[in-house]
């Protein structure tokens, strides 16, 4: 693989205050094992990445909530330390809109993919549907509600379970318990949910749910240079998810498959997107088609699962193609597995004949391990804690004691008592 060019560092962009978001580590070590100098803009506090050796320089990121301009000032500080040029890698969608927006603000400071599809176009899950309606790319029938009466009829629609998402999640406040994505089971809770619209500061969309089963959840990762020629990544197939059936990549496989492959080629090249793309597929069991979920315009969390035979990884060709260094040809390396050990401890023991990538492991980099394990270790002793102390009977009310009756003494008794 030629080298990557070590004089233009790198700064890592994370608004999503998550302190166990492996992708952010996986970035840091891909990049660093290169020689290039790793800056990170994230929240520290607790973070395993922190420990990486990789890492130059933590920075503290934008306060929650703030804007594109103020993210884009709180850059400009970063790059002035840094006095170079630097590649620029959003790895959330907040960060990806955000830099998005003011791509023409950053230029100067850093390097960025050529003018494209905004990051804020495909993010947005309702416009992803509306461009997937437009190039016929399958995608589960979508409906925005106006109205909580609308909400209800819609789930009476698309029939029950359906999925409820809101359309710019990044927008959702930390504080609000609102989430991403749920399951809705009853036209009520569809109702319920289009009530706190304005609390989202997003639109509701309802989909018709497509039952996750065996080899039915897939992903594409790559990175679309400025020819919109699709580089690095793959194709893989999720095998187990936390939470369970819809959550993130647990232990994820290598695996070939040329039909999603060439959805995903055809949408970015329709769409003249450049950049780090992570597209999620999941296979309709009753006919067959595969049907794009989502789109983020970022690395996925799992991209070092599409490491190849020349050590090419999505990260590494958004750097050499920015700094004007050729991209190697390679074979990919099918089969290959990754693990996110705390999610899926005992596929991380397995054996792996073609290889295996761990979230948080690596023997030339323990101490973020370390750290992952002993905060795990803590935040499921906690959630213990808390469930059994739900579980348990709540203590009876305290009873006051009552004095005891003393019996009546008669005449003859209180004569005799003197």
């Amino acid at each position: 693989m030629p080298p990557l060019d070590t004089r233009v560092p790198a700064v890592l962009l994370r608004i999503d205050r998550n302190p166990f978001h492996h992708g952010t580590l996986g970035a840091v070590r891909s990049l660093g094992r290169a020689g290039v100098e790793v800056h990170v803009v994230a929240d520290s506090t607790g973070s395993p990445v922190s420990g990486s050796r990789f890492v130059r320089e933590m920075h503290p990121p934008p306060p929650p909530g703030s804007s594109p301009r103020e993210i884009a000032d709180a850059l400009r500080r970063v790059a002035t330390g840094i006095e170079r040029p630097a590649v620029l890698i959003p790895m959330d969608d907040a960060s990806a809109v955000a830099v998005g927006r003011m791509r023409e603000e950053l230029a100067p400071s850093y390097l960025l993919p050529a003018p494209g599809a905004l990051p804020e176009h495909v993010a947005d899950k309702a416009e992803l549907a509306a461009v997937c309606a437009a190039l016929d790319i399958p995608h589960p029938v979508t409906l925005v509600p106006d109205s909580p009466a609308q909400a209800a009829d819609a789930a009476r629609r698309l029939g029950l379970p359906l999925v409820a998402k809101w359309s710019r999640p990044w927008l959702l406040p930390a504080d609000s318990g609102l989430r991403s994505t749920v399951l809705v089971d009853t036209a009520r809770q569809a109702r319920e949910l289009y009530l706190r619209a304005e609390e989202a500061d997003s639109p509701l969309l309802l989909q018709g749910y497509l039952p996750p089963g065996p080899d039915r959840d897939w992903f594409v990762h790559g990175y679309a240079d400025r020819s919109c020629a699709v580089r690095g990544g793959g194709t893989g197939r999720k095998q187990r998810a936390w939470p369970r059936g819809a959550g993130l990549t647990a232990v994820g496989c290598w695996t070939a498959n040329p039909q999603v492959q060439a959805l995903a080629e055809r949408l970015t090249g329709e769409l003249g997107y450049h950049g780090i793309f992570d597209l999620d597929f999941r296979r309709c069991g009753a006919t067959g088609r595969y049907h794009l979920l989502d789109f983020n315009p970022r690395p996925g969390a799992q991209f070092r699962l599409f490491s190849d035979s020349a050590g090419l990884d999505v990260v590494r060709a958004l750097h050499l193609d920015l700094t004007h260094r050729p991209l190697p040809e390679a074979a990919p390396l099918v089969g290959r597995s990754f693990v996110v050990e705390n999610y899926a401890p005992l596929a991380a023991l397995r054996p792996a004949p073609r290889g295996r990538e761990l979230a948080w492991h690596a023997a030339d980099d323990p101490a973020p391990g370390r750290a992952m394990l002993t905060l795990w270790c803590r935040h499921v002793s906690r959630r213990l804690r808390e469930r059994l102390s739900a579980a348990l009977p709540a203590p009876a009310p305290a009873r006051t004691a009552r004095p005891a009756t003393m019996p009546s003494l008669t005449d003859d008794e209180k004569a005799s008592s003197c």
